[in-house]
């Protein structure tokens, strides 16, 4: 980018509308002038916290329900695949609205308030569904398929929130916020490896749902998305040097050359290309939440190192997703994700490493480590994917990505379950490690769109 505008004119009259709009030389629009305090009444640290705190309510229905899955197989005589294809459902339900809820919201037809409105409802019945539902086929449909679209409604609006309101260092802040869905579960892991039973499961699981209807609407009250090309006021967004955290940041991860349609940001080859990846690294993920607490068991490890690898996994996998959303913003955003793909896959072997020697510190380090890489590439694919494709449809194109969950759901989960029956827990560890691999490969090839155009024209120009 120029340091100085190619153009720059009013948006409209003064008296009502204090905003100039500034093309670059690629031809992006820059909407600039108003504080955040301007459109929001408040700062815009509200729509970081607001959404962190609703991404925590809804944690407990991927990251605490396998430990809730004995219990709830004895209580409704499900067996161990039963509530491993409840959850495989929910996944692929909660992964593949986000896609047309952001089309919705980018249409105007669906503001953020009332798709978090609309979830938080909708998660209050999948966990009523969960708790009164014997037959297996209601429970999918309640838990699995509702209790999943609310899910996917609120997690898709918390994380685009964050994308909108914070252009130009999106990946400390998508990664604080991405991390509440995994450490958010961490008091449901242990109420149910340790008061969860026949005996008290109704009112239990009928509270939770009650608990995520009330702080999700509290939530939702706040919601508003800024302006489309909205860019902080006290920020240069043609600046190409600096020496502020938001400069470094914007050097090391340039904003979007321009705003890409999601026909046009699969036509460049690079969205396909991150859904693989993602499809890939999610379904690795999804295979140690599910698994970890039953391969310790099987193991032999007690029930408090069983509750305490999942719940380091699952702290570790928030706070993972923080820190490296905070270190994309110093290293670069394909780096980190490459890096914390790599991590997840060698803390794969690991697993069988420590199962093998019945070493549970070991095995609560690998499960640290899986917890680590398992959270962490989601805050990248969600703010890679408007530094590639802008914000403007980045409700549409993250969801295009993050539908790549509802692939990782069926094979993660469900067909987790048939790898681990046919070559046991050693085999499919060592697959999902391969798998890992694989994906990491696939980041590798990630460039940004017209990049390299841009940085031709600028030599071509200084020559």
């Amino acid at each position: 980018m120029t340091a100085e505008p190619v153009a720059a004119r009013t948006a409209a009259s003064a008296s009502d509308r204090r905003y100039s709009e500034i093309t670059d030389e690629n031809g992006r629009v820059y909407r600039v002038g108003e504080a955040d305090r301007d459109i929001l009444g408040h700062s815009r640290k509200f729509m970081v916290y607001l959404p962190w705190v609703a991404m925590m309510a809804i944690s407990v229905s991927e990251y605490a329900f396998g430990s809730a899955e004995d219990t709830l197989s004895s209580a409704h005589g499900w067996s161990q695949s039963n509530t491993f294809w409840i959850l495989s459902v929910w996944v692929f339900f909660q992964a593949g609205i986000a896609f047309p809820a952001g089309w919705l919201r980018e249409k105007g037809i669906m503001t953020a308030r009332r798709a978090m409105t609309v979830g938080s409802f909708l998660c209050l019945f999948g966990f009523l569904a969960l708790s009164h539902l014997s037959n297996v086929w209601l429970a999918i449909i309640g838990f699995g398929v509702i209790g999943g679209l609310g899910s996917g409604l609120i997690y898709s609006t918390c994380i685009n929130m964050v994308g909108k309101w914070y252009p130009e260092r999106k990946g400390g802040r998508t990664g604080f916020v991405n991390g509440g869905f995994a450490y958010g579960s961490l008091p449901f892991i242990f109420i149910f490896n340790y008061a969860f039973d026949t005996s008290n499961y109704h009112r239990v699981l009928d509270m939770i749902g009650v608990y995520i209807l009330v702080v999700v609407l509290v939530c939702a009250f706040f919601f508003k998305d800024p302006p489309k090309n909205w860019w902080p006021a006290d920020i240069d967004p043609l600046a190409t040097s600096g020496s502020g955290k938001s400069a470094r940041s914007l050097a090391k991860n340039p904003p979007a050359v321009r705003q890409f349609t999601p026909k046009e940001a699969i036509r460049t080859g690079m969205l396909p290309i991150m859904w693989l990846s993602l499809v890939l690294t999610a379904g690795v993920s999804i295979f140690g939440i599910s698994f970890q607490v039953a391969f310790a068991k099987e193991v032999g490890f007690g029930p408090l190192v069983a509750a305490s690898s999942m719940g380091v996994m699952a702290v570790i996998n928030g706070v993972g997703r923080a820190v490296v959303g905070w270190l994309s913003d110093i290293w670069g955003r394909k780096l980190s994700l490459v890096f914390v793909i790599v991590v997840l896959g060698l803390a794969q072997f690991g697993v069988i490493w420590a199962g093998t020697i019945r070493s549970e510190w070991l095995f609560l380090v690998f499960a640290f480590l899986s917890g680590f890489g398992g959270g962490a590439f989601y805050p990248m694919f969600a703010a890679l994917t408007p530094d590639y494709f802008g914000e403007n449809y980045n409700a549409t194109n993250y969801g295009l990505v993050y539908s790549g969950k509802l692939v990782s759901g069926l094979f993660g989960g469900g067909l987790g379950s048939m790898v681990v029956a046919a070559w046991g827990y050693n085999g499919a560890y060592a697959l999902a490690g391969g798998v890992s691999m694989v994906a990491a490969a696939f980041a590798l090839l990630l460039r940004q769109p017209g990049r390299e155009a841009v940085r031709k024209t600028e030599k071509a120009a200084t020559a």
